[in-house]
């Protein structure tokens, strides 16, 4: 089976990990991920957030590593993608209000297809009319009252867990980024499989 492909959303400040891990974890087994935002070309500089828990009633931001788009965003179509992935971070607090954003998510949602969200990647989502109506999400703590809001059921999972309701996909933060990232191959089908250990023989 040929690898999937798949639409990145971020912004300025998007979570660092949220995007380098997810893409290097996909590239990984085989699939393409184009990542785009909003007003930028393929090569621009967007600038990424760190995201941390430090004791603090709330976490903290550091400035993460630069990150270079690899699509320009007018030219992505999204019948041409088999996902969609909206990273959290700060980014998705001023994406959601782009209108060519809203619309790429609005076809996922309409066709069915995967779609796949992290942390506060689900304000994305709830900017959308419809899109987590009725459906089971999870994301950062602090987006749940947004979610009910948006008639969507907010899901507590763990930090390092991840929720699955159909073909959405969605996690509270970076810490779950293995469980997510392994809910989302399953979504997309993808089948790993281990077998025997490569080894160097010694010469007689």
């Amino acid at each position: 089976m040929p690898g999937k492909k798949i639409l990145m959303l971020v912004g300025d400040f998007s979570e660092e990990y949220e995007i380098f891990v997810f893409e290097q974890a996909m590239h990984a087994v085989g699939h393409t991920v184009h990542v785009v935002c909003p007003g930028k070309k393929a090569g621009d500089l967007v600038k990424t957030s760190l995201h941390d828990f430090e004791g603090d009633q709330t976490y903290t931001e550091k400035l993460g590593h630069n990150y270079y788009v690899n699509k320009t965003f007018s030219e992505a179509n999204p019948a041409d993608y088999d996902a969609i992935y909206v990273a959290g971070g700060r980014g998705p607090e001023y994406i959601r209000i782009d209108k060519g954003v809203q619309a790429l998510v609005r076809h996922f949602h309409e066709t069915g297809k995967p779609i796949f969200t992290i942390c506060h990647g689900v304000q994305v989502l709830i900017a959308v009319d419809g899109v987590v109506t009725g459906r089971e999400v999870a994301g950062l703590q602090y987006c749940e009252p947004e979610v009910r809001l948006a008639g969507g059921i907010y899901i507590d999972v763990p930090a390092d867990g991840a929720h699955v309701d159909g073909n959405l996909v969605s996690a509270k933060g970076w810490p779950g980024l293995s469980a997510f990232i392994r809910e989302c191959l399953t979504v997309l089908g993808t089948e790993i499989r281990h077998g025997e250990t490569v080894r160097r023989l010694q010469a007689a």
